[in-house]
């Protein structure tokens, strides 16, 4: 059986799974959770599929064997190509998982007006076609349009400087999802949150813009609720980081993402390259 005291762990291809877990630590405070970032194959956008899915593998494992009580993709791109990977080994375990690309599709068919979504996404996420898959299985009639944005993710966490070519390389991946008209946007990366207000300008504020974080904080809360997993009491918990890159460079930039104090990061290393 498992224990209700075992952390929540959360993996990402970087930082851009902390807005997640910023999220999680302000709706479920009171719980601790485990954060690894693979920073040293940063971006998993850009990368083969097959060799992703034997990193993942063997991230989720290596979480699994720290003890813990749910595993979260805090991906999307990890997510679209995956997430049966992580299913089938966390089941080993007996842990449940809470995936971000599902909990982002029921939110956005459920506030669509025009039935016409949008998906700004990597470009592994958007060949994957897990979000339309996930939109269709909503059991509504959306006209789903997904764009492709290769640049958008590196860009926000390298912490550079906005300026007009941001601006203008923003507006070109939003440029499809003006023409469609969408009145709902799923931010189908983790990475996208730190740039929502830019979207926001460019498609206009009666775009309606769908974040993992939120709907993802959600599914873990109902997860661990059904599960009888959730810790009770008002105590703050603990939370803990590991990355596979450079601790200083992950350092610098998490703490902008997660909006909180970092505290000690540990440097781990996978043999399975990407």
């Amino acid at each position: 059986m498992i224990d209700a005291a075992l952390p929540v762990a959360m993996f990402d291809s970087g930082v851009g799974g902390l807005t997640v877990l910023h999220e999680c630590l302000v709706a479920l405070p009171q719980e601790d959770y485990v954060y690894l970032g693979d920073t040293a194959m940063f971006p998993y956008g850009s990368r083969d599929p097959e060799r992703l899915r034997e990193r993942i593998a063997a991230i989720t494992e290596s979480l699994l064997r720290r003890g813990v009580k749910l595993v979260v993709i805090a991906c999307n791109t990890a997510t679209a190509i995956g997430e049966d990977v992580v299913r089938a080994v966390a089941a080993e375990h007996g842990v449940e998982v809470v995936p971000v690309v599902a909990p982002q599709a029921e939110i956005a068919a459920a506030i669509t007006e025009n039935g016409r979504v949008g998906v700004l996404a990597t470009t592994n996420t958007v060949e994957s076609g897990a979000y339309r898959r996930a939109l269709e299985a909503q059991g509504r009639a959306l006209d789903v349009i997904e764009v492709a944005a290769p640049r958008l993710a590196p860009f926000i966490q390298d912490g550079s400087l906005f300026d007009e070519r941001t601006m203008e390389m923003a507006r070109g991946y939003c440029a499809p999802l003006r023409e469609a008209g969408v009145d709902t946007l799923i931010l189908g990366c983790t990475h996208y949150p730190l740039v929502a207000p830019m979207l926001q300008r460019i498609l206009g504020r009666n775009v309606r813009l769908v974040s993992g974080g939120h709907a993802v904080a959600a599914a873990v809360q109902r997860t661990l609720e059904r599960a009888g997993l959730a810790r009770e009491g008002d105590d703050e918990g603990a939370y803990e980081f590991f990355c596979t890159g450079p601790v200083s460079s992950f350092g610098e930039v998490a703490t902008r993402f997660l909006q909180m104090p970092l505290g000690e990061v540990r440097q781990v290393e996978f043999t399975v390259p990407a």
